[in-house]
Formats: structure tokens, sequence, C-alpha cells
């Protein structure tokens, strides 16, 4: 994977402010290249030392295999959630 879009999911990533979050399909189309999987495979090989919880899936279903510690970092950053999922309506980030 090429370290330039690695770079760049990283720094969309490190943006989403708190009580919002972004699909890893989303980060594809707003950087205009890779789908979801790559932008998931960015966050589970180097996502560590950025917000990781605010990525999630299309559903609103938080990262796997760490749903706890992100439902709990989720809550924790006032997130909009529907049981254990987010409210994406509420707290999808535009990127603005």
């Amino acid at each position: 994977m090429p370290a330039e879009f690695v770079q760049r999911v990283l720094d969309v990533v490190d943006r989403i402010p708190p009580g919002k979050v972004i699909a890893y399909g989303d980060i594809a189309e707003f950087l205009g290249e890779g789908g979801p999987r790559q932008v998931g495979r960015v966050m589970a090989v180097w996502g560590g030392g950025v917000n990781w919880h605010r990525v999630v899936r299309a559903d609103g279903t938080p990262p796997l295999p760490e749903t706890g510690e992100a439902l709990r970092l989720l809550r924790g950053d006032r997130t909009p959630m529907r049981g254990n999922r987010v409210d994406m309506r509420a707290a999808r980030w535009d990127g603005n």
C-alpha cells in the first residue's frame, strides 16, 4: 500500500471531531481513491495512533474486533447512538 495513501487516510481520520464518525467508504470517496477495504486495511495496520473508533461501517457498526472498546470511546465522545450502532444520520461527518 502506498505510503502517501496511508498518510492521507490517517490525516482524514485525525480531523474527525468528537461526536462524529465517518464510514470506510466515505473516506475513500472523500480522497477519490481506494475503497472501503483499502481504508479498512490502513486502519487495521496503521490506525492505532489516530481516533480509529470514529471510523465505522456504513451501517454504523463499530470497528471489529475492538467493538467493546470502540463503543466505550464513541459513547465517551457523546456520539449519537442507536443501541450498539452509531446513528449515521446524526453523526456522519462530511469532512468540513
